[in-house]
């Protein structure tokens, strides 16, 4: 029998059922996986005791035979997340110490549905960042290599430690937030299945906020029956977050019936890029075969307004950030700095935002004040939001004419390695997004699904971009994209 921490929800499910395994014997050989995988970086708070407790009280609940499908699945939460008396640092040096007493309605959820906490997981700072380096824990490192060498990879951001503790079975699924692609670019370097559901579907509540119209929380895993089944436990209505969709959640899982025949599958001619690999196109020239193959129709379509989709994208998220941020202070949350003789309240506020923030957050917090600021806000914020306007209009009108989906890469490249684009301007790091940030300025459900290695044998990653709150018709479409893919290549241990 394998080792059970490398199941899938899915195995691990039966096997509970079944009675082949305990809930305590699984969360036990994630615990030992975690306890051999220190170089990855990925847990930065581990509860074993917690979890523990947890799966002692789902092995008792099984038994009753009136178990969620989650019950007794051990998961990693992103540190985005507060978890009643564990830290909850987002990552960031202002909130050490930070101890919620309350748990966010994600992860209530998933622990009322008898899922196993195994802790905390690394990130980018307060969600900002493509590649896992702005964490004030240090890296996560990609559990991939570029064949015999040993130079350690990103695993994509700002959820790089939930992709890492996926791909490198230290638990089953993991917890991820996504803001213009942080679910889904970590998704795809790492060779896992990530969701973006629609805007609303889940709460924010509990999450610390990076840009709140944009922030989505969904679930990394290693299939996507596996992502069916924890975005169904996530889900639902929430009356302590106003923007959570008060809508009826389906059995994500019932929905996988493998049948797109006559599904209309779009793909927009503006995501072919200039200087975009030709493993890349190659890739999305495969998944559109395979997508054909399986019944579906392909048509060419065009989201006009794409182009605009970064720049108003790195306008609004800083903005939102910087108004969210300004919270942290020295006097209501988390660090504050130790003051000079004679220093009053603004050298606190410098000093200890100084301190407590890293480059990329203190960068984008001036960028977000500066487009706010008098004189610039109709230049940049205003013109920023009806660019977003007309991005959303492109998908509301292609979906007007009958597309069920739109097929198009998940990221630029593969993998890029840890420090290697840290001496290039900003930008060059934003432009990871390129492909993911459309979903989240126009509220859409997104999935990245593995389709394929490159010629250095590190996984690529297709995105499927689906019809609001039609996350059922997405799944299906990405599980007959996944089986027709057959991704089944794992990360050869070095660690």
């Amino acid at each position: 029998m394998s080792d059970p921490n490398t199941w899938t929800i899915a195995e691990a499910r039966d096997r509970l059922r079944g009675g082949d395994v305990t809930a305590v014997e699984l969360t036990e050989a994630c615990l030992t996986a975690i306890d051999g995988a220190g170089a990855l970086g990925a847990f930065v708070h581990r509860t074993p005791d917690i979890a523990r407790d947890r799966a002692k009280a789902a092995d008792d609940r099984i038994k009753t035979g009136d178990a969620p499908d989650m019950c007794g699945i051990p998961v990693g939460i992103k540190d985005l997340f507060c978890t009643e008396g564990v830290p909850s640092q987002a990552a960031s040096r202002i909130l050490e110490g930070f101890l919620p007493e309350y748990e966010s309605t994600v992860s209530g959820r998933l622990k009322s549905a008898g899922a196993v906490m195994l802790g905390k997981l690394n990130m980018d700072e307060f969600a900002m960042g493509s590649s896992n380096q702005t964490s004030t824990y240090g890296n996560a490192v990609n559990p991939w290599r570029r064949g015999n060498d040993e130079t350690d990879l990103t695993p994509g951001g700002s959820s790089g430690g939930s992709a890492t503790a996926v791909a490198a079975d230290l638990c089953l699924a993991a917890t991820g937030t996504d803001t213009g692609g942080s679910i889904r670019q970590p998704a795809a370097f790492a060779g896992i299945v990530g969701v973006k559901p629609t805007y609303g579907r889940c709460s924010r509540w509990g999450i610390v906020a990076f840009a709140s119209s944009l922030d989505q929380a969904g679930p990394m895993a290693k299939t996507v029956r596996d992502a069916a089944i924890m975005l169904e436990a996530m889900c639902g209505h929430d009356p302590k977050d106003s923007t959570s969709a008060d809508l009826a959640v389906p059995n994500f899982e019932a929905a996988l019936t493998d049948d797109i025949k006559g599904k209309v599958i779009g793909i927009p001619k503006e995501y072919r890029m200039d200087g975009m690999p030709d493993e890349i196109e190659k890739l999305w020239a495969n998944g559109t075969a395979m997508l054909k193959d399986t019944g579906a129709e392909i048509r060419d379509i065009s989201l006009p307004h794409t182009k605009y989709a970064l720049p108003a994208y790195y306008v609004i998220a800083p903005a939102e950030a910087s108004s969210n941020l300004a919270r942290y202070d020295g006097v209501r949350f988390g660090h504050r700095a130790s003051l000079a003789q004679g220093d009053g309240i603004t050298e606190m506020y410098e000093k200890t935002r100084a301190e407590g923030f890293g480059p990329e957050v203190q960068r984008r917090v001036m960028i977000g004040t500066y487009v706010l600021s008098a004189g610039f806000y109709d230049a940049y914020y205003n013109r920023a939001r009806k660019v977003r306007t007309l991005i959303k209009k492109d998908f509301e009108d292609v979906f007007g004419q009958g597309i069920d989906a739109i097929l198009t890469p998940a990221t630029p490249s593969a993998a890029f390695g840890l420090g290697e684009m840290a001496d290039a301007d900003p930008v060059q790091m934003y432009l990871n997004d390129v492909f993911t940030v459309t979903v989240n300025l126009a509220g859409l459900p997104g999935i990245s699904v593995p389709a394929g290695l490159d010629k250095q044998g590190l996984p690529l990653g297709l995105q499927l971009i689906g019809r609001p709150w039609e996350e059922a018709d997405l799944l299906n479409t990405a599980h007959v994209l996944e089986n027709a893919a057959g991704f089944i290549s794992k990360p050869t241990k070095w660690w």
